[in-house]
């Protein structure tokens, strides 16, 4: 079994083994442990998990929709991607019921779930209206507001707003000062919290980086080593090697990415969070010209719904796959400057072999 789908499955039964029964918001209940971490070395494969068959699209559209910091589930429904359409659906519910409650209005316009999502399919102007999630993930990694004052005066006098990119922001840090402690990017915006459909499940993530030994610069030396370089790595002349790996552009430099989870749906939302998180940390790699190192996940109230529990018994009698390995878009390439203009058609997992999926409820 790879060691991805390993420890997942062992997470699994740790909550089998060791979790609390607890009610939630959503009526379903829970089995729940706190408090546990979930790493993968990225040289090992894309962190795809093989004892289920997981819809890569989707991961890639959810993570694209962050990026270009939209916050409309037009694009994903669009984009066949249906992650968000039953938050969407439920905050239009609520507002149309709230509506006529307050205003005894008869006769209003009330759409199932089905026609909801075709209606936001074809019509753009009720899409703008209902399809707004509010100031979730994307909005905030890459249009965080903060008001502030420009003339020293009193900071109660607000008289200016900005918007700040913390993508942009850590992409520019990693190339700029790659040891920095604070490269940082927050979707927890305590600020606007009641604005969005669902506060964030993964809160925040950070950066960290490490430089690289010469021997792990020659294996991921994609250029052919001329006569000339092979000698001089049998007479260890490490001034030569080095001026051959900076010419041919090699990183120097490994980076890692760490992300907090408040709040786990271990059973449907874990995998596309992992697989999520290591594409980015994939994405931004690329751009600042390092190697993805490793993936790392803080998780909190980590639960399988009780509706789950059955399946994730599955799942852990399944052995594993080797893990796929995932080509990026020909145009994404160091300081390319494109990482938040990308699309799915341009993404290739290659040698995915997984067990089929397993069906199971999302509680809303």
């Amino acid at each position: 079994m790879n060691n991805l789908d390993k420890r997942y499955t062992d997470l699994l039964q740790d909550i089998l083994d060791n979790g609390t029964r607890k009610m939630d918001r959503t009526g379903t209940g829970t089995i729940s442990v706190f408090g546990r971490q979930i790493r993968h070395d990225m040289k090992t494969g894309f962190p795809l998990l093989t004892t289920k068959k997981l819809h890569f699209k989707s991961i890639v559209t959810e993570l694209l929709w962050f990026l270009r910091g939209d916050t409309n589930i037009k694009y994903l429904v669009d984009n066949g991607c249906n992650i968000w359409n039953g938050d969407a659906y439920k905050n239009y519910e609520k507002s149309i019921i709230q509506s006529h409650k307050e205003n005894g209005l008869e006769g209003f316009e009330y759409l199932n779930k089905e026609s909801f999502i075709e209606r936001i399919e074809i019509d753009n102007e009720f899409a703008k209206k209902w399809g707004d999630l509010g100031p979730i993930y994307g909005k905030q990694w890459r249009k965080w507001e903060c008001n502030y004052t420009t003339d020293g005066a009193d900071y109660n006098s607000y008289n200016d707003w900005n918007e700040i990119d913390q993508i942009a922001n850590s992409i520019n840090l990693l190339k700029t000062d790659p040891d920095s402690r604070r490269n940082r990017v927050n979707a927890w915006n305590v600020g606007e919290l009641d604005q969005m459909v669902l506060p964030p499940c993964h809160t925040d993530f950070q950066f960290f980086t490490r430089e690289l030994s010469m021997e792990e610069r020659l294996k991921l030396c994609n250029i052919d080593i001329d006569m000339d370089i092979d000698e001089a790595i049998k007479r260890d002349d490490r001034d030569i090697i080095k001026k051959y790996l900076d010419y041919t552009n090699t990183p120097t430099r490994a980076i890692s990415l760490m992300w907090n989870q408040r709040s786990v749906d271990t059973f449907l939302g874990l995998p596309f969070n992992i697989a999520s998180y290591g594409l980015l940390l994939e994405i931004i790699a690329k751009e600042v010209n390092m190697v993805p190192d490793e993936l790392i996940g803080n998780l909190g109230d980590t639960h399988l719904y009780s509706n789950h529990v059955e399946q994730a018994k599955e799942q852990i009698t399944r052995e594993s796959y080797s893990l796929p390995t995932i080509t990026l878009p020909s145009s994404l390439q160091p300081n390319s400057g494109n990482w938040d203009k990308l699309v799915f058609e341009d993404f290739y997992l290659n040698d995915y072999q997984s067990h089929p999926s397993i069906k199971a409820p999302l509680s809303n």
